[in-house]
C-alpha cells in the first residue's frame, strides 16, 4: 500500500509541475532571445551548406526545413492542453503522440505538393 501512495504522490507532484514546465519551455521557444538564436543557427546552417557547394535553391529549401522543425515543435507544445485535473499521464502521452503525428503528416503532404 505504501508503494501505491508513493506513486500517487509522485504523479500528483508531476501533474502540478508539468504545466509550469511546459509553459516555461514554450516561453523559451518563443522568446526574443530564442528568435535571435534560431536566426543565428539558421544563418550558420545556410552558410555551411553554401560553403560545401550546395546550390542556392537547395540550401534555401534545406534551411527552411531546418527552421520549420523548431517552429513546428514549438507550435505543438503551445497547442497542448496539460490541464492536470482533466488528463492522466497516458492521456497526455497519447495526445502528444497524436499531435506530433498529425503535424508530421501535414508537413509531409505540404512537401509533396
Amino acid at each position: 500500500m505504501e508503494d501505491a501512495e508513493d506513486v500517487g504522490a509522485i504523479l500528483a507532484a508531476v501533474s502540478r509541475e508539468l504545466p509550469a514546465l511546459i509553459k516555461g519551455l514554450v516561453g523559451s521557444v518563443f522568446s526574443e532571445e530564442a528568435g535571435r538564436d534560431m536566426g543565428k543557427g539558421a544563418a550558420a546552417f545556410y552558410k555551411e551548406l553554401k560553403q560545401s557547394g550546395m546550390p542556392d535553391e537547395t540550401a534555401v529549401k534545406m534551411t527552411e526545413n531546418y527552421v520549420s522543425v523548431f517552429t513546428n515543435l514549438g507550435q505543438i507544445m503551445k497547442n497542448l492542453d496539460f490541464s492536470p485535473s482533466k488528463k492522466s499521464g497516458n492521456e497526455i502521452k497519447n495526445e502528444l503522440e497524436r499531435k506530433i503525428k498529425a503535424k508530421l503528416a501535414e508537413k509531409t503532404s505540404s512537401d509533396e505538393e
